[in-house]
């Protein structure tokens, strides 16, 4: 079971580099960022699709999205300037109780 959390986590870092070189590669304008887009979705498929061996898929879902809004959120904002206002950041908690409530009921 440990190894499925180890690739839920690849799954999810991967996601957010290749959200990340999306958003570089500005319309596909500047494509050297493009590779990282293109390698990265797929391998977060792959390590998502291996994490379900062992974690219930309406959780790993739930973490799996949850932390990717989050997280490109919270580095759009630190990389891009993007806003944060306190809206985001209640809906932002928001989500995060939705995972904890997720991972509760499993139980």
């Amino acid at each position: 079971m440990h190894q499925s959390w180890v690739f839920l986590a690849s799954a999810i870092l991967c996601e957010l580099i290749a959200t990340l070189c999306l958003k570089k590669t500005n319309g596909f304008v500047n494509s050297k960022y493009l590779l990282g887009s293109v390698i990265g979705y797929p391998a977060a498929f792959i390590c998502f699709g291996f994490s379900l061996k062992g974690i219930e898929v309406s959780v790993a879902y739930a973490i799996w999205s949850a932390i990717g809004i989050v997280g490109t959120t919270i580095l759009g904002a630190a990389l891009f300037g993007e806003s944060l206002s306190n809206f985001k950041m209640a809906c932002i908690l928001l989500i995060l109780f939705g995972i904890i409530g997720l991972n509760v009921a499993k139980r």
